[in-house]
């Protein structure tokens, strides 16, 4: 049995410049109704970029939502209708400072599927090569290169705690894995 729910209706609450928040009225599978709260996001991107050495290049930065700098893959938002690679190669440039010889899927992960329509679509980057870093405005951060073996040693230990590295990590961790 395939399970659903069905919109009735959908009362727009909250649009911001990122986020827009909406509350729909649905039937369960079972006729009885119900609220959601939905958070409509355009999506995002998250590059694994892996140098010649076999370092991961991640971006640190503060996190307001969170109150803590974190360690992540280089990532951004996507424009609404933009191509998720080329955002991905935006991205890897603009934070790190570099282009990808070699840019390829690794998938895609829903952050927080409950209530999120946010998708993040994760990359593989190599045969990397220097070009400028240009951050956007009010963006601060710092490029760490981190070998491979370190990243998935800080993954399993709950010190790099976001999702879409923890993801991109272990997903990459897997197909070397694979490849011995």
């Amino acid at each position: 049995m395939k399970h659903y729910e069905k919109k009735i209706s959908s009362e727009q609450i909250y649009d911001g410049m990122i986020v827009s928040l909406r509350r729909d009225q649905v039937e369960l599978e079972n006729g009885d109704p119900a609220l959601r709260e939905v958070i409509d996001h355009p999506g995002g991107v998250a590059v694994l970029a892996v140098d010649p050495d076999g370092n991961i290049l991640f971006v640190s930065q503060y996190r307001y939502a969170v109150q803590e700098e974190l360690i992540e893959l280089p990532a951004g938002k996507l424009e609404r209708g933009e191509d998720p690679a080329a955002a991905g190669m935006r991205e890897l440039e603009e934070e790190c400072g570099c282009i990808a010889g070699r840019f390829e899927p690794l998938g895609r992960l829903y952050p927080t599927c409950a209530y999120d329509t946010e998708v993040i679509h994760l990359y593989l980057a190599q045969d990397l090569r220097p070009s400028k870093q240009h951050l956007d405005e009010g963006e601060f951060l710092t490029v760490r290169k981190i070998p491979a073996e370190e990243a998935l040693r800080m993954v399993l230990s709950g010190e790099l705690p976001d999702a879409k590295t923890q993801v991109g990590i272990l997903k990459w961790h897997a197909m070397q894995q694979s490849k011995a």
